[in-house]
């Protein structure tokens, strides 16, 4: 590997995930199981092999210690550095943020960015009864301003800081509803989504009473499923020939609470600050504005939290997010579609593997795959990613113009080509002949026995 400048140019050059699950309804879908789809999806689609890595940082919160290593050694011992990340609900986002700083620094040109969750139905909650809480003060704050109820304490964060966003800017229920609803029809396009049916408001509106204005079909569903990106430098690009599938990482920022998370405010205690901070931080970096944005995938782990986040991202003038649900402009045939794949509330939230998930999405559109849910005409793409207690991950998109000094064609070849399908219309697992053909080398015999 040769030297390079710090801060040198990332580029995501392959992708892959799982349909995400009902936790429990696939059989023989065990992390690991996870990890041989999702890895072998990115690893064809960059057409190189798990040779080829150099590190992998591996993102989930349910799990022991060093289940990446676990999941991983099937491709190959190859004594890499797998470093297991834990960031709630960004986690899947902060391995990815972790990866392309690797590439930046000079240290490796080809890392792995990984992401699973296989969790228990049912809502979240607590795993450790005899320690400190790292949301504790999250609590003790939530209960002196808004009080508690027997509801989960996720929808009561966000449903919260729903509430005061239609105190304070004049919204409504109604805008929340119509979240729901707009995320809901888009999944009906995703094949990866959990949920694929449509639903009208009036469905929304009537499902099942969580907590505030939110309903059931306004929150996320627990979920099994990995997501995977490999990124790659510009000389790894060049010298594999990898410029007809290369999206430039172009810029990216992660926050964690500001003072002002804790100020009572029940907006600023579901994370608006820290997305603020980061989207400054990411604009300011690509020099891209926010109007040239056209798709986001938003994390949206309750209609209440897309509302609340528009104002953040600089989507809209603060106060106003309201007004662009009412005008379409989150949609499509409006200025910016955001949440393309259904988001958290219909695709599912395996919290370590949303990130990834988020960034497959992305990819895609930049490409021009989507087909039905392609979004026309991008120029560049957002994805937002937040975990409670607290971190955000924002990254920002482009199609590059030139890699390496010479000009990327303005089309790039069908991914029938390639994969034989399409993989961001169609789902299909992988089968042995394609995981095969990206492992690194003959392993360990003991384990081939036994995958």
């Amino acid at each position: 590997m040769s030297k390079r400048a710090a801060r040198s140019r990332v580029f995501v050059v392959g992708v892959g995930m799982t349909k995400f699950e009902k936790p429990g309804r696939r059989e023989n879908f065990d992390y690991t199981d996870m990890v041989r789809e999702s890895v072998t999806k990115a690893l064809r689609d960059a057409g190189t092999s798990y040779a080829e890595v150099e590190a992998a940082y591996v993102g989930y919160c349910y799990g022991d210690s060093t289940c990446g290593q676990r999941a991983l050694y099937q491709f190959g011992q190859t004594q890499i550095p797998i470093i297991n990340v834990n960031n709630n609900c960004s986690t899947g986002s902060t391995a990815l943020y972790l990866a392309r700083q690797q590439i930046q620094m000079g240290a490796a040109d080809c890392v792995l960015a990984l992401g699973f969750e296989k969790m228990s139905p049912g809502s979240l909650s607590a795993k450790f009864s005899d320690r400190t809480s790292p949301l504790d003060w999250t609590f003790s704050i939530m209960n002196e301003s808004r009080g508690m109820t027997e509801a989960p304490f996720a929808p009561q964060i966000f449903g919260n800081a729903g509430i005061e966003y239609c105190e304070k800017y004049g919204a409504t229920a109604e805008h929340m509803i119509k979240i729901g609803e707009k995320n809901h029809r888009h999944s009906a396009l995703n094949p990866y989504s959990q949920f694929r049916d449509v639903y009208t408001r009036d469905q929304v509106a009537n499902s099942r009473k969580v907590h505030g204005p939110l309903t059931m079909l306004q929150c996320c569903p627990t979920s099994d499923g990995s997501g995977a990106a490999l990124l790659a430098s510009e000389e790894f690009v060049v010298r594999h020939k990898l410029q007809d599938r290369a999206i430039e990482l172009v810029a990216q920022a992660m926050t964690t609470d500001s003072a002002q998370a804790f100020n009572g405010s029940a907006i600023e205690l579901a994370g608006a600050s820290m997305t603020r901070r980061a989207a400054q931080k990411v604009f300011a970096e690509s020099g891209i504005r926010p109007d040239q944005i056209g798709v986001v995938e938003l994390h949206d782990c309750f209609s209440a939290n897309e509302l609340i986040t528009y104002d953040a991202l600089k989507l809209c003038p603060p106060g106003k997010a309201h007004e662009m649900v009412d005008s379409g402009n989150n949609t499509f045939g409006g200025r910016c579609v955001v949440n393309p794949s259904g988001g958290l509330i219909s695709k599912g939230h395996p919290l370590g593997a949303t990130g990834l998930a988020q960034c497959a999405e992305l990819v895609w559109q930049l490409r021009g795959w989507c087909g039905k849910r392609q979004v026309p005409q991008l120029q560049a793409a957002l994805q937002h990613n937040i975990g409670l207690g607290g971190a955000v991950v924002i990254s920002l998109y482009q199609k590059p113009k030139e890699i390496g000094g010479v000009a990327v064609p303005s089309k790039l070849p069908e991914p029938e080509l390639r994969f034989g399908y399409n993989p961001a219309i169609e789902y299909r697992p992988v089968n042995t002949t394609e995981f095969e053909s990206v492992v690194a080398f003959d392993r360990n015999p003991y384990l081939t026995a036994n995958l």
